[in-house]
C-alpha cells in the first residue's frame, strides 16, 4: 500500500526512493555491533574508544552560573542572534587563547545553537546550483550534505597521512576551480587529530584570494592541544580576515556538549549573511546559556584540566596501540588517535575495509572505535572513554592492550 508521503519527499532527500535505501549509517552498524557483542559476551565490559564527545560534564560553576541565570526575568525572551555580552566575551576568549587581535564584537562574531547548524546554515549563506565546495575527507559531514541539497556540487580533497593530513590546495584541477566557491578545513582535525601549520592557513589564504573561494574554518576542536603546540586561529594570519569564517564550539573545549553553543567569527559581510540565515532558522540560544557561556571563556583553566586528562591519556594510549602492532604518535591536537588498521590475523582472517576490522574489534573484543575507509583503511580511537580517576584510566588501557593482543592481528 502507497504511504500519502510516497510522492511527497523531496528529491534532495531521495523522492520517492527517500526510506527505502538498504545502506546502514556507519554509527548506526556500530550501535547495532555493540548490541550484538554485548549479547554475545556478557562476561565482558565494554571499553568504547569511539565516543566523540567529552567523558565530563561541564564545570561546577558553569552549571552553577545557568542555575543563577535561568530564573532571572530578563532571561526569558529570545536571544535572536544573540546577547552582545556573549560577543564581547568570544572576541576576549579569542585574543587570550589564539591572540586574535582587533575584532569588533558586533560585527565579526555571533552565536550559533552549536557548530553543527552553523556548518548547516552556512551554504544557504553562499552556495548556489551549480557552485561547489571543496572539503576534506574523512570529516564532518555537514556541510557537503547542505551542499548537495542545495544543488551544489562537492570535491573531494583527502587527508593522506603523507601530507600531515592536510589537503593537497595546488591539486584541485582548474575546471573544478572554476566552479569552487566554498573551502571546508577542520583543525584540529576529526578524526586525524592532525594541526594545520600557520604556513599551511597562511596557504589557505593565498589560495581563497587567488581562486575566489572562501573559507570555512571548524576550530571546534581547536583549544584542545599538547606538548608544546599552541591554539591556532585561522584569524590570526593576515588577510583571512577578507576571505574567511571560523566556526568555534564550546562542547569540547568546555565539556558542554550538550548545551549547544559555540560561535561564528569572521567576515563582518560573511557574518552579517550568517545572521540573516539564522534569523530566519532559530530565535536563539537561551540567553541564560550564553550567561553560562561567558563564565566559561571567563576561565580558561577549565580547558587546561581537560587538555592534562587527554594529554596522559594519549600517553597511555598510544603506548598501548604501539605495543600491540599498530604504529602510531601522540596528535598534537583533538581528542582522537587515527592508526592505520591491521591487514588481518596470524590465523588467516582478512581485513578488506577499515570497517570490517572495526566490526571484528566490537564482536570479538568488545572495543569500539569508529572506522574511516575514505582515504586509506585507517580506525579512530578517543582519549573521551568513561574513567573516574587515573587509576581507572591505566586499568581501561591495560584492558584494551590484553583484548587486542589476544585477537594476534597482522599489520
Amino acid at each position: 500500500m502507497n504511504d500519502f508521503f510516497d510522492d511527497k519527499i523531496s528529491e534532495r532527500l531521495g523522492g520517492a526512493s527517500f526510506g527505502k535505501s538498504t545502506v546502514i549509517y556507519k554509527f548506526e552498524l556500530i550501535k547495532r555491533a555493540k548490541a550484538a557483542a554485548r549479547k554475545a559476551h556478557p562476561e565482558l565490559s565494554l571499553i568504547d574508544m569511539g565516543v566523540g564527545e567529552p567523558d565530563w560534564p561541564a564545570d561546577e560553576i558553569v552549571v552553577k552560573t545557568l542555575a543563577e541565570e535561568a530564573g532571572k526575568p530578563e532571561n526569558r525572551w529570545y536571544s535572536d542572534n544573540g546577547i552582545p555580552e556573549f560577543q564581547e566575551a568570544a572576541a576576549g576568549y579569542l585574543e587570550k587563547v589564539y591572540g586574535v587581535k582587533g575584532l569588533v564584537p558586533s560585527e565579526n562574531i555571533i552565536h550559533g545553537i552549536g557548530s553543527k547548524p552553523v556548518l548547516a546554515m552556512l551554504p544557504i549563506c553562499f552556495i548556489n546550483p551549480g557552485d561547489l565546495l571543496l572539503t576534506t575527507v574523512p570529516g564532518y559531514p555537514v556541510t557537503a550534505t547542505y551542499t548537495r541539497y542545495l544543488g551544489g556540487e562537492v570535491y573531494n580533497l583527502p587527508l593522506l597521512e603523507s601530507n600531515d593530513f592536510l589537503p593537497d590546495l595546488d591539486s584541485v584541477p582548474p575546471a573544478v576551480l572554476k566552479k569552487a566557491k566554498l573551502l571546508y578545513i577542520n583543525y584540529p582535525n576529526n578524526p586525524t587529530g592532525a594541526v594545520a601549520t600557520r604556513e599551511f592557513f597562511r596557504h589557505a589564504v593565498d589560495f581563497a584570494l587567488k581562486n575566489n573561494v572562501i573559507v570555512i574554518h571548524d576550530a571546534a576542536y581547536g583549544a584542545l592541544t599538547y606538548d608544546g603546540y599552541k591554539p591556532l586561529s585561522l584569524m590570526s594570519i593576515e588577510g583571512a580576515m577578507d576571505v574567511a569564517i571560523e566556526v568555534h564550539s564550546l562542547s569540547k573545549a568546555f565539556n558542554m556538549t550538550g548545551w549547544r553553543i559555540g560561535f561564528v567569527c569572521g567576515n563582518s559581510k560573511a557574518v552579517k549573511a550568517y545572521a540573516t540565515v539564522k534569523d530566519n532558522t532559530d530565535s536563539g540560544q537561551f540567553r541564560a546559556i550564553q550567561k553560562a557561556g561567558i563564565k566559561a571563556f571567563n576561565n580558561t583553566s577549565i580547558t587546561e584540566k581537560t587538555i592534562s586528562k587527554y594529554s596522559r591519556r594519549f600517553d597511555l594510549l598510544v603506548d598501548a596501540l604501539n605495543e600491540t602492532g599498530f604504529r602510531t604518535k601522540k596528535p598534537k591536537g583533538s581528542f582522537y588517535c587515527y592508526v592505520k588498521a591491521p591487514s588481518g590475523t596470524e590465523d588467516g582472517k582478512v581485513f578488506n575495509t577499515a570497517s570490517e576490522f572495526s566490526e571484528f574489534l566490537i564482536k570479538e573484543s568488545l572495543i569500539s572505535t569508529v572506522p574511516w575507509d575514505d582515504a586509506g583503511k585507517y580506525v579512530r580511537f578517543s582519549v573521551t572513554f568513561e574513567a573516574e580517576d587515573i587509576g581507572k584510566e591505566r586499568q581501561v588501557i591495560d584492558e584494551m592492550k590484553r583484548r587486542i593482543k589476544k585477537l594476534k592481528l597482522k599489520f
